[in-house]
């Protein structure tokens, strides 16, 4: 049974079927966490493997330090800088991408970091703490309409404007600087949610997702892995949300179809552009006795594609 401090990677049999491991192949951990998908993986290279795991949180660098293994190599970065990073290393054509876009356990019990309406802190909720805005300083000069926007977007809460209605009346009052203050505030505003649900579920997520431009960052890591891999490279995302998995699930569709034009554009069909990937397999989920031993697993889900 894990500590409050350790973490469960999610999906990780899975993770690593999916990415049909070469043991001397160079693979990219693109979310490294706490690094269990990493160690995993390790496990699995010879001595010609390489693994370079990318994380913009400071802490999950700090982690990735005790791994002794010149194998290995860890960076503080974004994974939106995917191509930089292994530019700047002279490293090209990769064997796999795995993105795990979970948060980790520690993220989310540190009261420090800001994540969880649970626990009385600051409202921080930034990935990498040593640059960017907080969800407090975000709150404090943010229009009503910019809140009721972004917590209906990215919460998908049907009660935003009532929410970012009473936040503005509440700032004017004093400053909405702590993981108490908006969980409260949200509560007596959210009267019915659903059954096991926190009121302050949808609101915490959207602002966590807007501080840190998670979708964005998805967006722009996507392409990129595409990019950096070999043929028959595979790329595999873990994705915790139906905003998350919308996102990767039209980009791997979208680039296993060899045909993007116009339907009545002239043009031979040896000239048309090829796909880029093929689909692996179907999306997986967790298992019962995995959603049992980790609850925070259940929302998981799984995609694969190959490069062709």
């Amino acid at each position: 049974m894990a500590t409050p401090l350790q973490h469960k990677p999610v999906l990780l049999d899975e993770a690593l079927a999916a990415l049909d491991v070469r043991p001397s192949g160079t693979y990219v951990d693109c979310t490294f966490g706490r690094g269990g998908h990493a160690r995993a993986l390790l496990g699995r290279l010879d001595a010609a493997g390489r693994l370079i795991a990318l994380d913009q949180d400071l802490a999950a660098v700090d982690a990735g330090k005790d791994i002794i293994d010149e194998r290995f190599t860890i960076v503080h970065a974004s994974f939106a800088h995917l191509g930089e990073v292994l530019a700047a290393r002279g490293i090209g054509a990769v064997d796999g991408v795995l993105l795990d876009l979970g948060m980790s356990s520690p993220q989310l019990e540190d009261a420090e970091r800001g994540f969880s309406f649970r626990r009385p802190g600051p409202l921080d909720m930034r990935m990498d703490r040593s640059r960017g805005e907080t969800a407090a300083e975000w709150l404090a000069h943010a229009s009503e309409r910019e809140i009721r926007e972004v917590i209906g977007r990215y919460g998908e809460e049907r009660f935003a404007k009532q929410i970012a209605a009473a936040i503005v009346a509440a700032r004017a009052r004093e400053p909405i600087a702590s993981t108490q203050q908006l969980a409260s505030l949200v509560a007596a505003t959210v009267r019915t949610r659903e059954i096991g649900q926190d009121p302050a579920t949808r609101t915490f997520q959207a602002l966590r997702i807007h501080v840190n431009q998670e979708l964005a960052q998805l967006s722009l890591v996507l392409p990129q892995a595409v990019d950096a891999l070999g043929s028959g490279g595979r790329l595999v995302v873990i994705s915790f949300h139906s905003l998350e998995d919308r996102i990767v699930k039209l980009f791997m569709r979208d680039q296993a179809q060899a045909d993007h034009m116009p339907l009545d554009l002239p043009i031979r069909s040896r000239d048309l552009p090829s796909a880029r990937l093929r689909t692996v397999g179907k999306p997986v989920r967790p298992s019962r006795e995995e959603i049992q031993a980790n609850p925070r697993s259940r929302s998981a889900v799984l995609r694969a594609a190959e490069r062709v």
